[in-house]
Order: structure tokens, then sequence, then C-alpha cells
């Protein structure tokens, strides 16, 4: 039995890590914070947690979080970078869910956030947190960079096709869907569900923050820099992103592109390839930690689609979180992570 701790304990994100864990029979619960809540029974804000999280949320104290084993940060990016040095001088595991420590470059970083990184010196010690690709490292690793929704679901699209170079990663593009709770739990008109209600639009077209983070992982895969064009959109849903991806195969390959992939994640318990011919579907994972993915080559040509879709609270956030965090502690991965997906 392990004790977690919870930085940001309110927004969206942070009340799915404590729905998920309160599942988890080796993770007790200890520490809950929100400045703004202090002293309120997290079941007195989010009642679907009576008789599972019985405790009160509590400002963020760094003595009161060393007790515990491992601290997951639920929040704004530049939160987690101000307190991590701390816990981990004091042998405390850390998991962050922003993006604090997901850039290398910590000039890069701070061009896409606006702000000095706090301390660069521990980017180079976070481990990316995508178990597809880094599992082994996960497990020894004590500063952990959640990835985030987008290039959760567009690295697991492409990945199989960038690592056999079967296309020409210089012209990638990632088209992407994401529902309203990816913008957080924060009062926002443009996210009020009467503002995007009946409508679809892009946005962040131009940079969104995420694309340094899509292109460093898909250029380690590679072994040289990829060209990504990304371009999100918010869609009239609460949870859930569909990332359809593009890009131009080497060959004659089309036939050969389901196999690739079904061999690829064969034994990646939360990525499931779908048989020919099916589409993902983001009500298909809602809840879930599971990425769904689908390859096609419309019209027999070169251009090769990828479908993936995810809940973006889930396997693009705390689910994820929590699955690197059973790497990390030697339990089964799997483990408070086997709820099926919602339907409808």
């Amino acid at each position: 039995m392990i004790r977690a701790g919870i930085v940001g304990g309110t927004g969206y994100t942070g009340v799915e890590l404590l729905r998920i864990l309160a599942l988890h029979d080796q993770v007790e619960v200890a520490v809950v914070t929100s400045r703004s809540d202090d002293g309120m029974r997290v079941d007195a804000l989010y009642p679907s947690l009576r008789g599972s999280i019985e405790i009160c949320f509590t400002k963020p104290d760094v003595e009161s979080l060393a007790s515990c084993d491992v601290v997951f940060f639920a929040t704004p990016n530049g939160t987690a970078m101000l307190m991590a040095e701390q816990l981990l001088a004091r042998n405390v595991k850390v998991i962050d869910l922003s993006a604090d420590f997901r850039i290398k470059d910590a000039a890069e970083w701070a061009k896409w956030y606006g702000m000095e990184h706090a301390c660069p010196d521990l980017i180079a010690e976070a481990v990316y947190g995508l178990p597809e690709i880094n599992r082994a490292q996960i497990s020894e690793a004590n500063l952990l960079a959640c990835p985030g929704c987008y290039p959760t679901a567009v690295q697991l699209g492409f990945l199989p096709l960038i690592e056999q170079g079967l296309i020409e990663s210089s012209h990638l593009i990632a088209d992407v869907k994401s529902g309203v709770s990816g913008a957080g739990r924060k009062a926002s008109v443009a996210t009020l569900m009467s503002e995007t209600g009946e409508s679809f639009k892009a946005y962040a077209s131009a940079g969104h923050r995420h694309f340094p983070e899509i292109v460093q992982g898909l250029s380690l895969a590679a072994g040289k820099q990829v060209g990504l064009t990304f371009v999100p959109h918010l869609v009239p849903m609460i949870r859930g992103i569909h990332a359809t991806l593009y890009a131009q195969l080497k060959g004659d390959l089309a036939s050969q592109l389901q196999s690739i992939y079904e061999q690829r994640y064969a034994d990646e318990r939360f990525v499931d390839v779908l048989p020919a011919g099916v589409h993902p579907d983001t009500r298909n994972v809602r809840g879930s930690n599971n990425c769904q993915i689908s390859v096609v080559v419309p019209q027999g040509g070169n251009t090769v689609v990828v479908l993936s879709v995810i809940d973006n609270l889930v396997k693009g956030a705390a689910g994820q979180a929590i699955q690197n965090m059973n790497l990390m502690f030697g339990f089964n991965e799997k483990h408070g992570l086997q709820t099926m997906a919602l339907y409808p």
C-alpha cells in the first residue's frame, strides 16, 4: 500500500485521479489540496465520491505532501516546477500532469509557455510518461512528465509508421478534435456549452502549446526532425479526442498496414487496433484508459490516414498518470484501470 497526494484536486483532471484511485486497492489517497476549498470535505464538493474519498481539502504544503510516496500535480502549467525539487529531495515520487517537464529544451518551453522555467536542471531527469515507448525508463523514474492529451493521441497514431520509416516524416498532418473538458474547469465564455453547442471550430491554428511536445516525441521515434502541421478543433462534447492523421507512404504498403499496427500494439493493454474497415468512435473509449486506432489508405492512393481516439481526461491525463504510477511502483500496469468505457 502506498500513500498518494494530489495537488490541484478540484479540476477535471484532479477529480478524475480521485475517481480512478478510489478503485485502486494498493493506494491510499492521503492528501488532496485546494487553496480555495481548504477545510471542505472532498465528497462535499464531489458527491460522486461519497463513501470512497473521506478526507478534506488542504492548502498545498510540502511538509504534508512529503508524507506521501507519490504526489500527482493536476495543476496549471508553472506550479509543479515550484515544488518538485523539494519533494524529490524527500524521496517522494512526482507525477506532473501539466507541461512543466515535458519539453527537454528549457528555452523552447519558455517560448511556448510564456515564463522562465524555475528548475531547468530537473528537466533532464524527468521521464516522458508514454508507456508504449518508455516503459522501462518509467519503471525507474522519480520525476514523471505525463504527456498531454493531443500528444498522446497523435503519437500513438503515428508511431508504427514513424518507427519503421514507412512515411515521409517531413510532411505529417494532424487534424485533431477535442471535447470542451480539455480546456479545464474554469470560467470561460468560449467553453460554455451554450457557446460551443451546435458549433465547431478550429483554434490555435497558428501554433498550439502541444505542438513542440508532439514534434519532440515523433522526432525521437524517427531519429531525425519531423515536419508537422497540427490544427486542433473544439467540438460540442464534454470528453474525447479524435485525431485524424495524414502522411505519405514511401511505397506500396497499403496491404501491410493493418498487420504492422496489430503487431506493434499486440502487447499493449491500452491500445486497441480495430479490425480493418472499422472506424473508432470517441464514445467507445469514454471513461476508459483505452486508445482505439484504425488505419486506412483511401482510394488506393499513397496517402495513409490513421484515426486515433482517446478520452482526454483518462488516457490523455489521469488514467495515463496512474498507468505510469503502477509502473513506477511495480504494480500490475492495469491495476485500477480496467473500467470499461461508458455506453451510451
